[in-house]
C-alpha cells in the first residue's frame, strides 16, 4: 500500500493557524467507524466498554467524589486526550485497586479513537508476559515476533497492572526491551500499576502492613524499566479508597 502524500502515513499533517503550527487528522484517517469496532481493534474488554451497575455511569460523577487526587487525575487524563498529538509523555497511573485507573486509561483510548481516529492497543501486564511465554511453546500457534509486534508499533499503547508478575531477568529483558522500542520510535505509552512507588509510599498506603518494602513498582519491574518510565510518562499518583467499597459503605 503506498503512502498518503499528505501525511507520509503518520495520520497527522502539520497546518498553520494564525501564525501557530499545529497538526490536524489526516484525511485518509477519517473513516467512518463506529464504537464497537473500535473497541474490538484496541482489544479493550468488554467489561470495560460501558460501566456497569457497580460502576460510576460516568467519569464527572465517580471523580466529583471530592477527592483533589482523583480530580486531578481526571484532569491530566482529559488534557492528555484534547491535546494529543501534541504531548511529549504518555501518563502513568499508580493507585490501590478500585480507584479508577483502568477507567480512566480506557476513556482516553476511547476518545483518541473515536475523535482522532488514533490506533490504540489495550494489553494486561499479566496477559502480555503469559502470551510471549505461550509463544516459545513448540506446539504454539503464535511466535514472539506476532505477540510483541503490536505491542511495539501500535501508535498509542495502554499496559494495564505494570508489575504485577515479580520480576525475573527474562521479564525484566521483555519488559525493557518493549519500552525502550516505543520511547525510541517516539510511540505514546500509558501504564496503570497497583503498586506504591517508594517504600515512604508503601507505608503512607497501607499503615498496617498490608504492602511489604519488597512490594514496590522498581522492586517488581526492576530499576532498568523504572528509569525509562520516568522518562516515557508523567507519574499521576491517585490517593483513595476502592470505590466499590465507598459505594457499598454509602448504601448500607
Amino acid at each position: 500500500m503506498n503512502e498518503c502524500s499528505l501525511c507520509g502515513g503518520t495520520g497527522w499533517h502539520p497546518v498553520e493557524r494564525n501564525g501557530w503550527r499545529a497538526v490536524e487528522i489526516c484525511p485518509c484517517r477519517k473513516q467512518p467507524r463506529d464504537e464497537q469496532w473500535w473497541m474490538e481493534r484496541a482489544r479493550i474488554p468488554r467489561g470495560f466498554w460501558e460501566a456497569g451497575p457497580d460502576e460510576p455511569k460516568d467519569f464527572d460523577h465517580f471523580y466529583h467524589l471530592g477527592n483533589p487526587s482523583l480530580q486531578m487525575a481526571l484532569v491530566k487524563a482529559r488534557g492528555f486526550a484534547d491535546r494529543y498529538p501534541m504531548v511529549e509523555k504518555g501518563l502513568f497511573f499508580l493507585g490501590n485497586p478500585g480507584v479508577g485507573k483502568t477507567h480512566l486509561v480506557v476513556a482516553i483510548l476511547k476518545q483518541l479513537m473515536m475523535q482522532k481516529q488514533v490506533e490504540c492497543l489495550f494489553c494486561s501486564y499479566q496477559e502480555l508476559l503469559r502470551k510471549v511465554r505461550d509463544s516459545y511453546n513448540p506446539v504454539s500457534l503464535s511466535t514472539e515476533s506476532e505477540v510483541v509486534r503490536p505491542v511495539l508499533e501500535t501508535e498509542v499503547v495502554a499496559i494495564d497492572d505494570l508489575g504485577a508478575e515479580r520480576v525475573s531477568d527474562w521479564v525484566e529483558d521483555t519488559v525493557t526491551y518493549i519500552l525502550n522500542y516505543r520511547y525510541a520510535q517516539k510511540k505514546i505509552t500509558l501504564l496503570t500499576s497497583n503498586l506504591p512507588d517508594t517504600p515512604e509510599e508503601a507505608n503512607e498506603r497501607s499503615p498496617s502492613g498490608k504492602y511489604r518494602i519488597s512490594d514496590t513498582l522498581t522492586s517488581r519491574i526492576g530499576l532498568r524499566v523504572r528509569s525509562r518510565l520516568r522518562e516515557m510518562c508523567e507519574l499521576v499518583p491517585i490517593l483513595a479508597s476502592d470505590y466499590r467499597e465507598t459505594v457499598q459503605a454509602h448504601r448500607r
